[in-house]
């Protein structure tokens, strides 16, 4: 069990960097900066003060917008945690994409706001609720 769950790790790791930014124009591989559009080592602080967040109204329509129509993380998805198309698949993926969020790594094509990367990190942070 423990041979199959470091074989799960390393696989999610694989895909997760087989789809993350590169460095380029607008891009920042060290010392970024806290507005979206960094590189690998951007870090991002959330503000969750007077956060009410809400999975269907809030949460999803960004994992449709920006992850699942990007073509990144769609149906049938093999890069990262896979698809992110529905509540089971986003909270079971959501230790995952609340790394990614904060380290600048995702989304790959596009850049959230503030807004949109505190509504998914406070929700992360909240539970996760299923509301």
């Amino acid at each position: 069990m423990k041979r199959i769950s470091i074989c799960v790790a390393a696989l999610i790791l694989l895909l997760a960097y087989s789809c993350t930014k590169s460095s380029g124009p607008g891009n920042t591989t060290g010392g970024g900066t806290n507005n979206g559009g960094g590189g690998g080592s951007t870090t991002y602080t959330p503000s969750c003060t007077g956060a009410a967040i809400n999975f269907t109204s809030d949460v999803s329509p960004i994992f449709q917008t920006v992850c699942s129509q990007s073509g990144c993380h769609n149906s049938g998805s093999l890069n990262g945690p896979g698809p992110l198309t529905n509540y089971a698949q986003i909270s079971a993926a959501k230790v995952n994409i609340r790394a990614a969020i904060l380290s600048g790594l995702m989304p790959k094509n596009t850049t959230l706001s503030n807004a949109q990367r505190n509504t998914i990190i406070c929700w992360i942070d909240a539970g996760a609720a299923n509301n």
